[in-house]
């Protein structure tokens, strides 16, 4: 009987002293660990701008905010310089485990350094490049593209549509061809002349190629993708109609019509919150259509009538109904067949290989 009350008195002790050992552990930090989860995001310009960077930085630090992840921001990361890469170092060593890689171009510049660090995630807008730990995002733009390009075709009276493009990627395209399968859709007479600028953000090539749309192709109507708004100031400015592009434009007369517009803030949410849930680059890419409200219209001007209003919101519930926008028949430009009756344009092509232009789209050089 003593030995078993030995015995069991040394086990209690044993375990108390365990208890001890883990607790003092703790208090001391010898088995603390941080829990606060790193959000990475790179920027071609600043976070403070009323443009394309701006709202990404509010779309990623509102979900941040509200999933309790730490934000750490590059900013001014110019595409085509080698920064991209050397601001992904930087965030590596910051402890970051997710980089949010926010321009056309940074992904393809990521890709020789993804697999350099196999246990951070990363997300490529709109990628057409990817790894392991490196998954594409990006709203379906095009709907809402299109759905503004219904209301281009009946209020343009010359027929002739601009639009100020930055460059011909895959992604510009797909925008350029969305709308002006919208145009088309109710005005088959019209056509779309585009301009580029070569650039993301550049006020003065992108006023002067509004200007010169208007003045040697007489366009009554004008849109952009580009980051920041100056095509609709010029069109303003010459009394022209716009239709806006990223984000509404306050302050600019009723001409502007309406605009295709983002809610990055869902789209951030969702993405940081699946990387949060342990689930990050489980799938290839993430595409969320206008059912998602991550891309849509913003509010009408009052000088879009009531059948434009109600020819677009047949073509929305078509779309949320499952037919697709690129789908039926469709030619390029150069009166090749792209899609047949009863097919639609698969996402590998509208993200990967879209390096042509529908019917009606006239590139001005």
């Amino acid at each position: 009987m003593k030995n078993r009350a030995m015995s069991r008195r040394v086990v209690i002790f044993i375990i108390s002293v365990l208890v001890l050992i883990i607790v003092a552990g703790i208090a001391f930090g010898g088995y603390k660990k941080n829990t606060v989860t790193k959000i990475g995001l790179i920027l071609t310009g600043e976070s403070s701008d009323h443009g394309w960077n701006g709202v990404h930085y509010e779309g990623v630090a509102y979900a941040c905010e509200k999933l309790g992840a730490q934000l750490l921001v590059k900013e001014n990361v110019l595409e085509g310089t080698g920064g991209c890469v050397e601001a992904i170092h930087e965030l590596a060593a910051d402890g970051v485990s997710m980089i949010i890689l926010s321009s056309y171009s940074y992904p393809e510049e990521a890709k020789t350094v993804v697999e350099e660090y196999p246990d951070i995630a990363f997300y490529g807008i709109s990628a057409e490049n990817y790894a392991d730990n490196m998954t594409s995002y990006f709203g379906r733009m095009y709907q809402a593209r299109y759905l503004s390009g219904i209301i281009a075709g009946l209020q343009t009276k010359s027929n002739q549509i601009g639009y100020v493009a930055a460059m011909p990627n895959i992604e510009v395209n797909r925008g350029i061809n969305a709308f002006t399968l919208g145009v088309k859709s109710v005005n088959s007479g019209a056509n779309v002349h585009v301009k580029w600028t070569d650039s993301w953000d550049n006020e003065e090539s992108e006023k002067t190629e509004a200007s010169e749309l208007i003045q040697e192709k007489n366009v009554d109507v004008l849109t952009y993708h580009q980051n920041q708004h100056y095509t609709a100031l010029a069109a303003d400015e010459a009394g022209v109609y716009s239709i806006g592009y990223n984000e509404k434009v306050d302050g600019i007369s009723d001409k502007y019509l309406t605009a295709a517009v983002w809610n990055w803030q869902k789209l951030y949410h969702q993405i940081v919150r699946e990387h949060m849930l342990g689930k990050s680059n489980s799938v290839k890419r993430h595409w969320y259509g206008i059912d998602t409200g991550v891309v849509e219209l913003s509010e009408y001007s009052d000088q879009v009538s009531e059948e434009a209003k109600r020819r677009v919101e047949e073509a929305k519930k078509d779309i949320l109904s499952g037919k697709d926008v690129f789908s039926g028949i469709i030619y390029d430009n150069e009166g090749l067949q792209r899609c047949d009756e009863g097919e639609n344009i698969s996402d590998e092509i509208l993200l990967e290989k879209m390096e042509w232009y529908v019917d009606g789209v006239i590139i001005d050089e």
